[in-house]
């Protein structure tokens, strides 16, 4: 173990993303421990909506939503507050303790921006969930009124390794992701802050990405697996092997024993029977219901295989009185 943040060293991560075997089994114990040493036998869940979708300006070569992509989804405007409150209150009574609103798009316009604010106020002081939301980069004053409205966390994901950033988005630099997480940070906010694994990243990015999600500092760490979708430029690429996903979030747990390791998009595609080994591998929470553009599995079956695993899900936040 190094001194960083508690954290095993980039080296050691490396060296562990290449086991087999036997030390495969024994990484993942070392990660489900140290899991366990920090959350017992809770399991936090979280929702999203996909609260206004495509059209996005951004050409990143994973996403259905870009402009650029021919994939075949849906695209609307922002959906309505009530129906944002009601995606939060779907959500609430399936236990998540958090609920994100995310958008398309590089920022909100002022109508768009002040919706969100007050979908937000009401799921805040209505719901038993902590009011999120991805609305691409936005500045200090965005971020103060959403605070200001009830906005506890902000999620945004650096995607990939700072190396490799360039073969997936090209209209955007690594570095403003970086520092939209600051900005955040400085309005007061919690932060939620990962990636996408299975891109075409070497092992090193793997882990140079996981040390940039380290140095970032944010509440919650967010691992995602590449979905592949047709019509992406990413879509033609093989789900990347469950037992590397496995490895991904033990590593990730080991680097950063301290925060919640949440493992989220993918997850059914690339990790099939395997799903309940994310919490033995060191995860301690997961996202539930659909995701942007692909949906998920019944929730009932994620309840049920919490359950059998003898885990429970974490209550969800108090509403707030304002």
């Amino acid at each position: 173990m190094n001194t960083d943040r508690g954290g095993i060293s980039r080296r050691e991560a490396l060296e562990l993303l290449r086991v087999e075997g036997p030390e495969l089994y024994e990484l993942l114990a070392r990660a489900g421990r140290v899991r366990h040493e920090r959350r017992g036998d809770e399991v936090a869940l979280c929702s999203i909506v996909n609260a206004r979708s495509g059209h996005c300006g951004e050409d990143c070569a994973f996403c259905a939503q870009s402009s650029r992509a021919k994939a075949a989804i849906e695209t609307y405007p922002l959906l309505g507050v009530e129906r944002m409150v009601g995606a939060a209150r779907d959500a609430a009574a399936n236990g998540a303790a958090c609920f994100s609103i995310v958008t398309s798009g590089r920022a909100l316009g002022k109508r768009d921006l002040g919706a969100v604010a007050k979908a937000l106020s009401r799921i805040g002081r209505e719901l038993p969930v902590r009011p999120s939301a991805s609305l691409g980069l936005l500045d200090t004053e965005a971020l103060r009124r959403l605070r200001d409205a009830g906005l506890r966390r902000l999620h945004h994901n650096l995607e990939t390794a700072q190396s490799f950033f360039p073969a997936i988005c090209t209209t955007r630099r690594w570095s403003d992701s970086v520092d939209a997480i600051r900005r955040a940070k400085e309005a007061g906010l919690e932060t939620c802050c990962g990636g996408i694994f299975g891109m075409g990243e070497a092992p090193a990015q793997r882990v140079e990405l996981l040390a940039a999600v380290r140095e970032v500092d944010p509440d919650s760490v967010p691992l995602n697996f590449l979905n592949p979708i047709p019509g992406t430029r990413l879509g033609g690429l093989p789900p990347m092997p469950a037992l590397d996903a496995l490895k991904v979030v033990a590593v990730a747990r080991l680097m950063m024993p301290a925060k919640e390791i949440r493992v989220c998009g993918g997850r059914e595609r690339v990790l099939g029977d395997l799903q309940s080994w994310i919490f033995l591998a060191g995860a301690d929470g997961m996202m539930v219901g659909g995701y942007l553009t692909t949906i998920g599995r019944p929730v009932e079956a994620d309840l049920r295989m919490i359950a059998d695993l003898g885990l429970r899900v974490a209550p969800g936040a108090r509403p707030s009185v304002r």
